[in-house]
């Protein structure tokens, strides 16, 4: 069974058009990569857990802010990986120098036996949905057309 993770693209409106919040993963593993590699907030359904609460739930440990406003579905999209990812756009604005991420503990490095933390999202930005669009993991760029196109629900 694949694996579902649940997010919320928070989208705001400016002079030059429609923005939106990725976040960048933290840990070793992407403290280089860049472009393809920041995502919307999401992160793991819990068993028996409603996907709506986890996307809720995900951004609030990956950013420090508790989601409020309206939420409208985006529906959900298959990564290359096989994993399935479902979401929701919120406008609303947040200071990404206010991201308060929670954190995860690895083996660093590989085989020293030391164990380091790490933020789960090392940082928050906006961008326009061009931008959005180079940054963005592949297989979530169907959330940013849905939002461009106003097919959200």
């Amino acid at each position: 069974m694949a694996k579902e993770s649940a997010g919320l693209l928070l989208y705001r409106r400016g002079k030059g058009g429609i923005e939106v919040l990725l976040v960048h993963p933290g840990g070793p593993f992407w403290a280089k990569k860049d472009l393809g590699a920041w995502s919307i907030p999401k992160g793991e359904i819990e068993p028996g857990e409603d996907p709506l609460q986890a996307a809720k739930r995900e951004f609030q440990e990956e950013t420090g802010v508790e989601p409020r406003g309206e939420l409208k579905p985006l529906g959900f999209v298959r990564q290359s990986g096989g994993k399935i990812v479902h979401a929701w756009a919120l406008e609303a604005d947040l200071d990404p120098a206010s991201l308060r991420s929670e954190t995860f503990v690895l083996e660093w490095p590989p085989g020293s036996g030391r164990q380091r933390e790490f933020p789960e999202v090392d940082r928050a930005a906006w961008f326009s949905l061009a931008q959005a669009r180079q940054k963005i993991v592949k297989g979530q760029v169907a959330f940013l057309d849905k939002l461009e196109k106003g097919d959200v629900r």
